[in-house]
């Protein structure tokens, strides 16, 4: 029996569909583990007895780790392949969660950290990477966009176990079954890894890297079970993916990106324009620090983590609105629709600030107090800015990174680029604490700028590779 061509169709999505899904994981253990933190920060801070300065060391060193990871990750890809990489990311996010939730002292805790954050940096490379590889160009924005949403149900999971541990324990510094509560928030992170390494163990290996390993048989079967077609319509994919890896089979170094001039060097430097400015606008601020942020203007422990929540759920939805429209109006459009939302929105909070009262408690810490017009305006601009990035740079940043490099340099490319994104989450989420004792809406301000030069970005050098194979899009 012969079977017509729209129940096909529909078959080759749903394989596609549960093979991004399960690489997508990764996705969700980076947003855990990036806002697991944010529950945890102020007990951590009182356990350790340390500063603003080395709170934000301890939070932000995982985010090194996630940089080492990423930079690393591409060339063990190309060696071993993807789904390798998955499964070690998986291992080692199992360790770095349960070390850094039994530590000795705050030394021993930002060490696993570290552990926690090299894994994370190995999957956000490789998942999305992953994902763009096995999905047919008419649904890959939509497939690539499930790696952020798997980030953002990540972070809303996260904040929901923080506050129910919290209010379970009755603050993130007391006792629940012989164990303080932020302890648990940082073990019960070893969770997804294991279901991360179950999924990833059943899923097929990237054709792109089968072809490149001369395992050509193997990855024309991915390619007909994904994409469909006639027999001889499958060997001309095959063909045209060997084409496109070019005689130095995807094995490439990272210096070899920034050898001399060339349109690979120009599309890596624009992926880490994009990755850099994901993080520059600030969005990681309303996740690693958004309860010490809403007590510091007035809400208590309680409902400031009610609030993360709330930014939680209003990142979900931004996610969804760009998963239904971004393989119709493509990226860039998106990108500047966010853009100017997320400038109007961090300008809005930067001027409400500016009215902050600042005094000292009693441990000598900054503590700024807005008044409850103001209070209110800012967090309604904080949770604006969060869903105009969540439906356009959230989402779009990884797709293109994931789609603009050819095939022979994908792994390494998005690796750098990957790379620059952490390192850039790390220079914010380590000055904030410092920057906002100094001036929280200057501060604000500055993530505005950021916003602003994000518009210009997209307009002069951004590509549009809506619709395309990888092999035509790189």
């Amino acid at each position: 029996m012969v079977e017509s061509p729209g129940r096909a169709e529909r078959a080759d999505v749903g394989h596609a569909v549960l093979y991004a899904a399960a690489a997508a994981l990764g996705g969700f253990m980076f947003g855990y583990d990036t806002a697991v933190i944010n529950g945890a920060v102020g007990a951590i801070r009182d356990r350790f007895e340390i500063g603003a300065g080395g709170t934000g060391l301890a939070v932000s060193l995982t985010l090194i780790g996630a940089a080492v990871g990423a930079w690393t990750a591409g060339r063990i890809a190309d060696r071993i392949g993807r789904i390798w990489v998955m499964r070690i990311a998986a291992v080692l996010f199992a360790i770095g969660s349960l070390g850094s939730a039994f530590p000795f002292d705050i030394v021993d805790l930002t060490l696993w950290r570290f552990v926690g954050g090299t894994a994370v940096g190995l999957a956000s490379v490789i998942s999305p990477a992953y994902i763009a590889e096995i999905s047919p160009a008419r649904i890959r924005g939509r497939l690539g966009s499930m790696y952020q949403l798997a980030i953002v149900l990540g972070i809303a999971v996260s904040q929901l176990v923080n506050y129910g541990i919290a209010q379970a324990a009755g603050s993130a510094s007391d006792n629940l079954a012989g164990i303080q509560a932020w302890q648990w928030m940082l073990a019960l992170a070893a969770i997804p890894s294991v279901l991360y390494l179950l999924l990833t163990s059943t899923i097929p290996e990237s054709p792109r890297f089968l072809v490149a390993q001369g395992k050509t048989a193997k990855a024309r079967r991915i390619v007909a079970d994904l994409e469909g077609g006639s027999a001889e319509r499958v060997d001309e994919r095959i063909d045209e993916i060997r084409s496109s890896l070019g005689t130095e089979r995807a094995q490439i170094s990272v210096r070899q990106l920034f050898a001399k001039v060339t349109a690979v060097r120009a599309l890596v430097f624009i992926g880490i324009g994009l990755a850099m400015l994901q993080q520059f606008v600030g969005i990681n601020v309303i996740f690693y620090y958004s309860s010490t942020l809403w007590e510091a203007v007035g809400f208590g422990e309680d409902r400031s983590l009610l609030i993360s929540v709330v930014s939680a759920v209003v990142n979900i939805v931004g996610t969804f609105v760009a998963i239904a429209v971004i393989d119709q109006i493509g990226r860039k459009p998106l990108l500047l629709v966010g853009s100017v939302g997320m400038t109007i929105s961090l300008a809005v909070a930067a001027v409400c600030f500016h009215s902050a009262t600042v005094t000292r408690d009693a441990d000598g810490e900054t503590v700024a107090t807005l008044s409850g017009t103001n209070g209110t305006i800012a967090l309604i601009a904080a949770n604006a800015f969060v869903f105009f990035f969540a439906a356009s740079w959230g989402p779009v940043v990884w797709v293109l990174i994931s789609e603009i490099f050819p095939n022979r340099v994908r792994a390494a490319a998005v690796g750098v680029a990957t790379a620059a994104n952490w390192i850039a989450n790390f220079a914010v989420s380590a000055t904030f604490p410092a920057l906002s004792e100094w001036n929280l809406s200057t501060t604000y301000g500055i993530y505005a700028v950021m916003a602003a030069v994000s518009i210009v970005f997209v307009l002069t050098v951004v590509p549009e590779p809506k619709g395309k194979t990888l092999e035509q899009a790189g």
